[in-house]
């Protein structure tokens, strides 16, 4: 479900670098940020079938439209980085092991007191949108994928949740997080709940009792 690429962790530097090539792609394109990006790629892992590069990475350029970038656009690596973090997320979510979210604290600008599922929304709206425009995942989702669907949309507001009616009894069961870190938690225990619940792993072979000698 993951690219084929050396898992080394995108260091502080490359993903600073990764922010300046997607601010720089020229209007009209409007490229996500570096989280809504990230919780768009996790999106993408979690569907039932692989989703191809090319289509997933189309929207990369421009989030809502998936936009081709102007040909003597430079991509390469911007493509390089955001694949790097998708093999390193893929990778984790196959092992169903913590992985950190590329989640930043509000500036004082964007909330005067931001709670913690307002700083998380970035990530969250990413994942969403992954998953409406791929919708496999919600189309085949079982009982098992409704509570971490659940928590995942709990952090957008009412008004907001018109597409999963299916969901909101158990939304509104959902107390929010008291700290950011309860609210990052919930991203990643979601995550890997959805994996079990649509990419569940073979289970191990039974091992053989050895015969005994005579």
């Amino acid at each position: 479900m993951h690219d084929k690429l050396p898992l080394t962790p995108l260091s502080d530097l490359e993903i600073d670098e990764l922010q300046g090539l997607l601010e720089s792609l020229p209007a009209p394109l409007d490229p996500p940020d570096l989280s809504a990006l990230d919780g768009y790629l996790v999106g993408v892992l979690l569907q039932p079938v692989a989703v191809p590069i090319a289509q997933w990475q189309a929207f990369l350029h421009d989030f809502d439209s998936g936009r081709a970038a102007p040909p003597d656009v430079d991509l390469t690596r911007l493509h390089a980085l955001v694949r790097r973090r998708h093999a390193e997320l893929g990778a984790a979510i196959a092992a169903r092991r913590w992985f950190d979210p590329w989640v930043f604290e509000l500036d004082a600008d964007d909330a005067e007191h931001p709670s913690p599922s307002q700083t998380v929304l970035p990530w969250v709206a990413g994942c969403a949108a992954a998953l409406e425009r791929f919708p496999l995942l919600l189309e085949r989702a079982g009982a098992e994928a409704r509570e971490p669907l659940a928590a995942l949309y709990a952090h957008f507001d009412a008004e907001d949740l018109e597409d999963v009616d299916d969901l909101i009894e158990l939304i509104d069961e959902i107390a929010p997080p008291d700290t950011l870190e309860e609210a990052v938690e919930t991203l990643v225990r979601s995550t890997l709940l959805l994996a079990d619940a649509m990419q569940p792993r073979p289970a191990p072979a039974a091992r053989r009792s050895p015969r005994p000698r005579r």
